[in-house]
């Protein structure tokens, strides 16, 4: 249900686009508004000031609130502003290749590059210069305000990977608590009991605190007590020998494959055999987890299908000016070398 002053505010502002409140034209007062909807002065004022705010009127004390002449609107660039962190992360999928034919089919120009653009760009140079934006949402803390003040103009914004919560904006993200259960599932299938979780810094992204929950989850159906914690964390050399030895851990789930590549050295390093002694699972399928030795069973995400999905909700919000819903991707747990059952003596 709608706030109260979101209902006069969407009424004010229909009526001003229809034109039966035209140009010059004076609005209802604060009393008059407050009477007509039976809300509260305080109520009917703050959607005169969200009218305000977002130009369709102008209000003078002691006059009133008069509807302002509109300037045109912008038209369409066909430009699209694609952002990511950084370009040559190697854990970051090609999106690319579902998102560009999307756009350049309905002929839209795609600019790509990092966050950097964001600290030298204001809100108003970016919805001058493009119709609408896909954003890698690497830290959901980052460019609050800017993406705010974008949001507020009603510029499309679809977001990759993580959901914004604060900014509601429409996200396509891969199904990490599936791929963390998936991931466990095929190690507990396989006859292991003590599967631990291995995350790679000590503040978890929300992909990674999913695919963590995902791998809780498969424990808990199959009734087994141990799992990492969330102070168990990082996997570096001098504490992941020695975690794995003292809670006799026979497999591994890896918050992405470069932590997954990394803790394998550190187990040849420390005279374990691969995947004899343990098994490891990572998450993405980036290029090098097929070439390590033994190549790496990991879980994929359709990074092609992620980016297609983006490309075509963002279309749909530039031509029918409604915001699309968030969708999950289904993931897929490729099958190598670095996991083995279980060989148990009877």
């Amino acid at each position: 249900m709608e706030p109260l002053y979101q209902t006069i505010l969407n009424d004010l502002k229909n009526q001003i686009t229809n034109g039966s409140f035209p140009p010059g034209s004076q609005l209802p007062t604060e009393k008059e508004l407050s009477d007509t909807y039976e809300v509260s002065r305080i109520t009917s004022k703050r959607a005169l000031t969200e009218l305000e705010k977002m130009g369709l009127i102008e209000r003078t004390r002691g006059k009133g609130s008069f509807v302002k002449e509109q300037t045109p609107q912008k038209t369409t660039t066909k430009r699209i502003l694609f952002l990511l962190p950084f370009s040559n992360d190697l854990s970051l999928g090609n999106f690319s290749a579902g998102l560009f034919p999307v756009l350049q089919r309905e002929g839209f120009e795609v600019m790509m590059t990092n966050f950097d653009y964001l600290t030298s760009h204001q809100a108003n140079d970016i919805v001058q210069e493009f119709d609408g934006m896909i954003y890698y949402a690497d830290d959901e803390s980052q460019y609050l305000d800017l993406l705010y003040d974008l949001s507020f103009q009603q510029f499309p914004i679809v977001a990759l990977d993580k959901q914004l919560h604060d900014l509601s904006l429409p996200t396509i993200l891969s199904d990490n608590f599936a791929g963390g259960k998936v991931a466990c599932d095929h190690l507990i299938e396989s006859g292991h009991r003590r599967i631990a979780y291995i995350f790679g810094n000590s503040h978890p992204p929300q992909s990674t605190r999913q695919r963590y929950l995902g791998y809780i989850h498969s424990l808990k159906e199959q009734h087994l007590s141990f799992h990492t914690t969330l102070e168990d964390q990082q996997a570096n050399p001098d504490h992941l020998l020695e975690y794995i030895t003292v809670n006799e851990i026979t497999a591994l789930v890896c918050e992405n494959d470069l932590v997954a590549i990394e803790s394998m050295q550190v187990l040849k390093q420390g005279g374990f055999e691969l995947p004899q002694q343990l098994s490891v699972v990572g998450f993405d399928d980036i290029q090098a987890a097929s070439l390590v030795d033994p190549a790496l069973t990991t879980v994929s995400q359709n990074f092609k299908q992620i980016g297609a999905l983006a490309g075509e909700a963002l279309m749909d919000w530039i031509r029918t000016g409604q915001q699309p819903e968030s969708q999950k991707v289904a993931v897929t747990l490729i099958t190598r070398h670095s996991t083995k059952e279980l060989l148990t003596n009877d």
